[in-house]
């Protein structure tokens, strides 16, 4: 089995100041200074200067993570499926679908699954001010909370993209921000079962936390039927090498 590796600590310094001179390089020091935590979106870069983000915890488990939700058409699905596998998961949700359909995430909550942050609306922080980026998580913060009747403890920006302003806001709130160590690219339109559980292996590994979709939102339409129909082969996958697939909060980091 594939193992998520970190390479020598004096590594990431060096790839940071490659980073920061091509940055100086063509003009955009400023923005290179505000914005490179967001590189940390790049696999690569994610296992050398930022492995504190890929949610790696205890190697006895998996991670089993889902974003966009939720989705009154597709969460049900996802809900009564990992009932039936007799798993739970952590749900990133979206504050403007939190607020859309409530009763969604009290489904979410009522069987026992971790309520986490995506933001409220799903927008690339790079783009963003860092008075735009504290009003997105503020609110969503909010308004998950008030609905789920617990306050979050962890938090995914879109696209993965950290930026310092994302940091920031993340700490004064008390979340800890969590990316992945693993995707199955669920939300393209080409997306299969078996397309989805080549992409997780690609990078499946003891103590890894992995990226899906419970909604189609931001994503091809029905794409999410894909992610479902993958989720019996990635519990077999991990009942085969003796790992426990759960949420963050029993991951052990």
């Amino acid at each position: 089995m594939k193992r998520i590796i970190v390479n020598d600590p004096a590594k990431p310094a060096a790839l940071l100041n490659s980073v920061l001179k091509y940055s100086a390089g063509i003009g955009l020091a400023e923005v290179g200074y505000r914005s490179f935590p967001a590189l940390s979106s790049l696999p690569q870069l994610r296992r050398t200067v930022w492995p504190y983000f890929l949610g790696t915890g205890s190697s006895s488990s998996v991670a089993l993570t889902f974003d966009d939700g939720p989705d009154p058409k597709s969460t049900p699905l996802f809900i009564e499926e990992l009932d039936r596998l007799g798993v739970k998961a952590t749900f990133f949700v979206l504050g403007e679908m939190a607020e859309r359909y409530p009763y969604s995430l009290r489904e979410l909550v009522s069987a026992g699954h971790e309520i986490a942050l995506h933001g409220n609306w799903h927008r690339n922080h790079l783009f963003r001010s860092a008075r735009s980026i504290r009003y997105d998580m503020e609110r969503s913060y909010a308004t998950v909370s008030e609905i789920a009747a617990a306050a979050p403890i962890f938090f995914r920006p879109p696209y993965g993209v950290i930026t310092r302003p994302t940091l920031a806001t993340a700490s004064q709130l008390g979340l800890r921000s969590v990316l992945w160590g693993t995707w199955g690219r669920d939300w393209r339109k080409l997306a299969t079962p078996s397309s989805v559980m080549k992409d997780l292996k690609s990078n499946f590994a003891p103590g890894c936390t992995v990226l899906l979709h419970d909604s189609d939102c931001t994503s091809y339409p029905g794409s999410y039927r894909a992610t479902l129909a993958a989720l019996p082969d990635l519990a077999e996958l991990c009942a085969q090498n003796g790992l426990k697939l759960g949420p963050l909060a029993n991951h052990g980091f």
